[in-house]
């Protein structure tokens, strides 16, 4: 893929920013917060502990957005500096609901985040009448301030409650859940499409519960935005990393990309385009309590039309013809 025009030194820091605001939120903010509660200022802390307490369920019932949040200027920047942008293959109604496949994982999905967590490409516009919300580990949800920041962005938990409930109160919600998970995020390396999919199929098992269309997406570029060092299953790294991930539920993952002077290594990621194409809705059956046959049915149906928005949009987007995609 070809690079995109250099970015400005404020784009870049506005870019770093977003990758690590979970963790300067967590180790800054959040001391801070428990701090006041030992000085003159403890009401205000107080008084948000005790609404939280009563908010708690809020991430489980449909979140609190905010096109406020969702239209920061800062998305724009992030926009333009790979850039990013969502291509439709088809209408989505708001007639129905919809559970949206996220492929591939990567290492920080950008094109989720940006696509789906902000207006910065458009999506309100793109797809009128529908209401997108990307889901997220759940135990983000429990961090004072950060739930607040996610949710204002419409991002929700990917708790089984909280999708049931947005699948299932009105209509014209969709629901994007990045089906490879975490585990995904070793595999993101250049030149690769690897998709941990074979045996999820909870999402489609819900789907069909719901009567929600699913829809397949495949995001071009997200993997070549960062290097990653992989490690050996037999090494210590790899051994420390799979701790990690059950510790905090993600993986520690060594990547790196590029600095504000030409030719050295750092934290910023390559400015290479990506493009979420978001393809054409399979429409499912309700079925309350689906069969294993059932489930299996759909999710081959959902491979395969995975597979046909890959083929037909691969070599448009930097990938060769010869580029096949890999179910693990």
């Amino acid at each position: 893929m070809p690079h995109s025009k250099q970015p400005s030194h404020f784009q870049s820091l506005m870019l770093l920013q977003w990758p690590l605001s979970y963790l300067a939120i967590f180790w800054i903010l959040q001391p801070l917060f428990i701090y006041l509660l030992f000085t003159s200022l403890w009401p205000l802390p107080a008084l948000y502990f005790a609404w939280l307490f009563l908010d708690w369920k809020t991430p489980e019932r449909g979140g609190r957005r905010s096109a406020w949040v969702r239209n920061w200027c800062v998305w724009t920047h992030i926009r333009d500096y790979f850039p990013i942008t969502i291509l439709k293959t088809k209408d989505l109604s708001p007639e129905h609901n919809y559970l949206m496949g996220v492929h591939p994982h990567g290492l920080l999905t950008f094109g989720a985040f940006c696509n789906f967590c902000t207006e910065a490409t458009g999506f309100s516009k793109t797809f009128p009448g529908i209401t997108p919300h990307l889901a997220t580990l759940s135990w983000f949800f429990k961090i004072p301030l950060i739930r607040e920041y996610l949710m204002a962005k419409g991002v929700c938990s990917v708790s089984q409650p909280a999708i049931d409930y947005l699948l299932s109160h009105g209509t014209g919600n969709l629901v994007g859940i990045v089906v490879g998970g975490v585990g995904e995020a070793l595999q993101s390396v250049p030149n690769t499409t690897t998709l941990i999919l074979q045996k999820r199929k909870g999402f489609v098992r819900t789907a069909l519960r719901h009567g929600a269309h699913l829809v397949p997406t495949f995001t071009f570029g997200e993997t070549e935005v960062y290097d990653q060092v992989l490690f050996h299953k037999d090494s210590r790294m790899y051994t420390f990393q799979s701790c990690f991930r059950r510790i905090f539920g993600f993986y520690f993952c060594v990547f790196y990309g590029k600095s504000f002077w030409p030719g050295s290594t750092g934290l910023l990621p390559y400015s290479q385009p990506i493009v979420t194409v978001v393809g054409e809705p399979l429409p499912l059956p309700q079925i309350e309590n689906p069969s294993q046959e059932m489930v299996d049915k759909y999710h081959a149906l959902y491979i395969d039309a995975l597979h046909k928005l890959f083929d037909q949009h691969k070599t448009h987007y930097g990938c060769p013809k010869t580029q096949k995609l890999v179910f693990l």
